[in-house]
């Protein structure tokens, strides 16, 4: 099924991976918020296939703090937290 990965390293400076795999071919959506529930970043917004995944966020433009990275895949959702410190 699908899964959303911890991203590594966590915390992070500036830059952090987040993977994940996807078992069918589905528009997918990840995007970065912040503690306030505001959008930080859309790091993909597109259909792709089946597979794994794995892609860089780099935060150097962002404050230290807590943030949240969230997977939209047709009717799954799934949101981890990350730590930014500068």
């Amino acid at each position: 099924g699908f899964s959303l990965l911890q991203n590594y390293p966590n915390p992070f400076n500036p830059s952090t991976k987040i993977k994940w795999q996807s078992p069918t071919s589905i528009w997918q959506s990840l995007k970065i918020y912040d503690v306030l529930g505001n959008e930080v970043a859309t790091l993909v917004n597109e259909f792709r296939s089946a597979g794994n995944y794995e892609i860089n966020f780099n935060a150097s433009n962002i404050p230290s703090g807590v943030y949240f990275y969230r997977l939209q895949s047709g009717s799954f959702t799934e949101t981890k937290k990350m730590l930014m410190i500068k």
